[in-house]
């Protein structure tokens, strides 16, 4: 799986061409159930009650097809039921028919929920996906999954074996790198592909903001639980914020490039989010990642309060340039600074209702048409990588980063186990220190 063959941009725009190009017809064990069998009922389940996970079924339902929420499976029993309450409130019974024999908790409330589906949206902690995805695509189910798609190398391995599974049966896959469902980046890297402004030899891509929500530790509460509410600051969770969040503008530069990065190099650290709520995540990532051309891109990620923030990503090419942010935005220009094309931002505002548009007129269609997993495995590796290099203060190569035997799940899922890190007499968690730190 070397960049220089396996991640050529010929097996890139192979991969892309699959996801969002001409249609083949599934074959029958592709939509289960009662949907196969003539209903035009289209069951889901939700595996991942929090937010992100309700947020995609709103999306789902919103899509205007027969669907209906048959099952919820989350960690926690009153995430389920906050979740279960919005959907029902807004959706009513007749489309969110989740009786509490299909509410599952628990860390293997999971599977019983995939069982129950046609369809399964994957929206738990990143950490979760590849075992949940595996399941999914073992039940025959079409997934949407929200990224990242792991959080070690570990899991990245599963996800592209189990991403094959799934391009054999004929199974759509959607992942939420909305950005590929974003009209103004489709049409704009249109454009850069096609040659508008030549090769590209450089770019700069950032996901700097202000951070996220910190949640106290309860009385109580057993080390797995407390990590597990505040997944956000643990790695085997999260992956940090460089693959949790960052991970849309290094797709963005995997995509305008064409390829993957054959190395980084790069430097993070804790500044200002240093709290024993913390946990063991960096607050800002600075990463060059070179491609097998030579090309580097800057990729930059923060969390800083109070500071300019930025979200974009810009490149340069031997004919011109480009900017392009999600807030549907793209412009290109010549050598010159002349203007060469402008997305007039009037269409495709909301991605993420535009990719369960897609997925499921698909479906709907009986049609296969989007492989999105490999991709997107490929394109959280390159965070997991940058993440490997800030971490470790090296140069640290895809292949011995995609190789890499350091696991960060708990070696048993209970809620008495610890997992790996745990805080010290201190209460404050350890971090990596570049320079001593192993990643690979």
């Amino acid at each position: 799986m070397k960049p220089s063959n396996a991640n050529s941009r010929r097996d890139f725009m192979k991969t892309a061409a699959l996801a969002t190009a001409g249609a083949t017809m599934l074959n029958p064990i592709s939509i289960p159930g009662a949907y196969a069998a003539g209903s035009d009922v289209i069951k889901i389940a939700l595996i991942g009650c929090g937010g992100r996970g309700t947020g995609a079924a709103f999306q789902a339902f919103e899509t205007g097809h027969n669907l209906k929420l048959v099952a919820m499976a989350d960690a926690f029993e009153d995430q389920l039921e906050d979740s279960y309450s919005k959907l029902l409130k807004k959706f009513g019974k007749e489309k969110v028919d989740v009786p509490q024999e299909r509410k599952f908790t628990g860390f293997d409330a999971y599977k019983n929920a995939i069982k129950e589906a046609d369809v399964v949206l994957i929206a738990t902690p990143p950490g979760f996906r590849p075992t949940h995805f595996e399941e999914a695509i073992n039940q025959n189910k079409q997934v949407f999954m929200e990224k990242p798609v792991a959080t070690d190398a570990t899991g990245i391995r599963k996800v592209l074996e189990v991403a094959e599974k799934a391009k054999a049966k004929k199974l759509n896959v959607v992942v939420g790198l909305q950005r590929r469902y974003q009209d103004n980046y489709i049409e704009t890297i249109k454009r850069i592909h096609d040659g508008a402004i030549g090769d590209i030899v450089g770019g700069q891509v950032f996901w700097n903001g202000g951070g996220v929500w910190v949640r106290e530790r309860q009385p109580g509460q057993t080390e797995m639980e407390y990590q597990m509410r505040n997944w956000y600051y643990f790695n085997w969770l999260c992956g940090d914020h460089i693959v949790e969040q960052h991970v849309h503008n290094i797709d963005v530069a995997n995509w305008v490039k064409g390829s993957y990065p054959v190395k980084a190099e790069g430097t993070g650290g804790r500044l200002i989010r240093t709290g024993k709520d913390n946990g063991e995540i960096f607050d800002h990532h600075v990463v060059l990642f070179t491609y097998d051309d030579g090309t580097v891109i800057h990729s930059e990620c923060r969390h800083f309060p109070g500071v300019h923030n930025r979200v974009d990503e810009s490149f340069q090419g031997t004919k011109g340039r480009t900017f392009m942010h999600a807030g549907n935005h793209g412009v290109l220009w010549d050598a010159k600074g002349n203007e060469l094309y402008k997305h007039n931002g009037e269409h495709n505002a909301n991605p993420y209702q535009t990719e369960h548009n897609e997925l499921f007129g698909a479906i709907v269609k009986g049609e296969y048409k989007f492989a999105d997993a490999e991709n997107a495995a490929k394109s959280t590796m390159t965070a997991i990588m940058g993440r490997y290099a800030t971490y470790s203060g090296k140069i640290i190569n895809w292949d011995e980063a995609l190789n890499s035997e350091v696991e960060l799940m708990p070696d048993t899922l209970d809620w008495n186990a610890m997992p790996k890190v745990v805080p010290g007499e201190d209460g404050y968690y350890p971090h990596a220190i570049p320079g001593k730190t192993k990643v690979i």
